[in-house]
């Protein structure tokens, strides 16, 4: 006679559920109490018992609210995914959980995803989501009416409640202690702060839905630059990725890893700002800002959804054209011009599905001919936005004749990489956009000297990145978490004699205040400025170039 397979309770598989995400999938968050000065002894392996207890007790009551036989497997093991896969990316690259970190993981595109697949990444999924999964979905369940289930899942969650109460109030003040001295561990409870980052993000962006676009720059006019002009506005507007400051030789880094800008720099027409912070920590939250009115405070806290820089300037009258050799341009391009180069196929320049930045400047004549005829006599703004430092493949953002500093971390495992080899791969990214903006200065140099138009380039990182300092690699921290190396960027502006004259801008001045604090909320206001689109919203004190002519 067959022995009849034991039934399970839905609470009973709660519980279990609970406790393996409690203690197995938040190795992360038990790294980081572990390794804080104060957690030492009895009392701390008590309060690390507490700990555990609340954070199971906080699972249970969430999942005792979805605790239904048709739905409790597949959500559950869903849960488990997010929580193998956030564990193992805050374990590798030292990152955080927040809405921030979901809205970049709900807009990465598969050349991202791409460089972040790793076996160890399969060997987490499998051992952490992959295991409990399996013993989940041989458990049979057994099934109740409707009203008792209820009634249970009701009392499950009163009592898990009372739990967390509790071990809160017994707890107290170790818990206090940490979430203030060491706020960043709030961020690793795990999944919670998966659920917690995407609940907050789904309410601030509602799926399907986008609130009306509000106008700016309704008075936005060309000035008296622009009055019987000989040649037009021809102005390259860099974007930057994940370069960071204190890796710029510009800015005083030993190595030489701007050797083409040093030596326009020395001929008196390129000026490097030092000390310029970003707005954002990641690509998702700096872009739009950069190119926002309201400055970092402003759009954090804004609930509208505005037009940006590049509107104002077609608004103005000149024409405007977006190169994107990376994920997007976050929705600032949709009423502009705009080519996506990352795609094409060209031999020497793109491979795998990606291209190198310099793809950006191939017939970049012909897209500007192509422009709006009437407008583009006006004046021209090319904006570029780069694959720049991109990672955890930075190996993959240089070509072979600009890796001068070797050997150089191959892999995406960072932490696995000699802190050395990981530093030369980094470096020579930067090598190769010191190339990609020396090229598109000689190319704008030819414009200006052949009289075609009066030109000028700036640019500026999206923000910077961590190697390791403090066991943190990449982006996108918490902002008042973050760095330096996350939030100090760099920015360098290239002004062509005959755009000096045009503004009567004295570019030693430049070069005087280049040491002064700057951010992206000065980007806004410095473009209106260094092409002299006149409006109301120009703020002369934000405007690096305003002081100088």
């Amino acid at each position: 006679m067959v022995k009849p397979k034991r039934l399970w309770s839905l609470l009973e598989l709660t519980l279990a559920l609970g406790l393996w995400l409690a203690v197995a999938g938040n190795l992360p968050f038990w790294k980081a109490v572990w390794a804080l000065p104060e957690h030492v002894g009895w009392r701390a392996a008590l309060f690390s018992l507490g700990l555990a207890v609340g954070i199971a007790a906080a699972l249970v009551a969430l999942l005792s609210l979805v605790s239904w036989p048709r739905l409790f497997k597949p959500l559950a093991s869903a849960l488990l995914l997010a929580a193998a896969a956030s564990s193992y990316f805050m374990l590798q690259y030292g990152v955080v959980i927040d809405s921030s970190m979901m809205a970049n993981v709900v807009n990465t595109d598969v050349r991202e995803a791409r460089d972040l697949l790793s076996w160890s990444l399969l060997v987490s999924l499998l051992l952490v989501a992959g295991v409990p999964m399996v013993w989940l979905w041989r458990r049979p369940v057994l099934r109740r009416g409707f009203w008792s289930q209820a009634g249970r899942n009701l009392v499950a969650v009163l009592l898990a409640v009372a739990v967390l109460v509790a071990v809160t109030l017994a707890t107290y003040q170790d818990l206090a202690s940490l979430m203030r001295n060491h706020k960043h561990v709030r961020y690793l409870v795990n999944p919670l702060n998966v659920l917690y980052g995407a609940a907050k993000l789904a309410i601030e962006e509602p799926p399907g839905t986008q609130r009306p676009l509000q106008a700016i720059g309704l008075d936005a006019r060309l000035g008296e630059t622009y009055r019987q002009q000989q040649r037009p506005p021809l102005v390259v507007l860099v974007v930057g990725e994940t370069a960071r400051a204190a890796n710029f030789s510009l800015g005083g880094y030993v190595r030489p890893t701007n050797p083409q800008l040093e030596q326009l720099r020395a001929g008196g027409d390129l000026t490097y700002f030092s000390n310029v912070r970003s707005c954002g920590t990641n690509t998702q939250a700096s872009v739009p800002c950069m190119f926002s009115h309201l400055g970092k405070t402003g759009h954090e806290s804004s609930n509208q959804r505005y037009e940006n820089l590049l509107d104002l300037l077609q608004r103005a009258g000149l024409a405007v054209l977006w190169l994107d050799n990376q994920s997007g341009c976050k929705g600032l391009c949709e009423r502009v011009e705009q080519a996506l180069t990352h795609s094409l196929q060209v031999p020497g320049l793109c491979a795998g599905g990606e291209c190198l930045d310099e793809i950006m400047l191939k017939d970049l004549d012909l897209r500007i001919a192509a422009l709006d005829r009437a407008r583009a006599a006006r004046g021209v703004v090319v904006v570029m936005h780069q694959m720049g430092s991109h990672g955890p493949a930075y190996f993959r953002r240089s070509p072979p004749a600009f890796k001068k500093f070797l050997p150089e971390c191959t892999s995406n495992e960072l932490q696995n990489c000699p802190r050395q080899q990981l530093v030369n791969a980094y470096d020579n990214t930067l090598v190769y956009t010191d190339h990609v903006l020396a090229s598109t200065v000689r190319w704008l140099e030819q414009k200006s000297r052949s009289g075609q138009a009066d030109t000028a380039m700036l640019y500026v990182s999206d923000h910077g990145e961590s190697l390791g300092e403090n066991n943190l690699y990449l982006h996108g921290l918490p902002y008042a978490l973050a760095s330096d190396f996350q939030t100090r960027v760099p920015m360098v502006t290239w002004v062509s004699p005959p755009m000096q004259q045009r503004l009567r801008l004295r570019n030693a001045c430049l070069q005087k205040n280049a040491a002064l604090p700057l951010s992206h909320d000065n980007l806004f206001h410095s473009m209106l400025g260094l092409l002299d689109v006149q409006t109301g919203l120009h703020k002369p004190a934000l405007d690096v170039f305003a002081a100088c002519r």
